[in-house]
This record gives structure tokens, sequence and C-alpha cells, in this order.
């Protein structure tokens, strides 16, 4: 999956997870969005990489 949509998948499990009372869906939807911005990272890095 993209960055994008590893934190879009993320923040609608945490809120489901919050919503339902389910703390480990909402603890697997945060972890997703942090998945997904060490990928934005790792794209940033690359292209600053490039520009060198």
């Amino acid at each position: 999956m993209s960055d994008k949509t590893d934190r879009a998948s993320g923040a609608i499990k945490e809120t489901a997870g919050k919503a339902t009372g389910d703390p480990d869906l909402a603890a697997k939807g945060r972890r997703e969005q942090m998945k997904g911005d060490v990928k934005k990272s790792g794209k940033k890095l690359k292209d600053a990489a490039k520009k060198m």
C-alpha cells in the first residue's frame, strides 16, 4: 500500500476501535498510520538524496 493509503486506513481503524471500545483495533490503526508516515519520510529522504 502507499503511504497515503496506510495513513487513511489506519485513521479509519483507529476511529472504529475508539467507537467500539476495541483498544486492539485502535492500536492497529495507529501502527498503520505510523507505517505510512515512515514510508513518506523514506520517500522524502530519497528525493533529497537525488537532489545532491
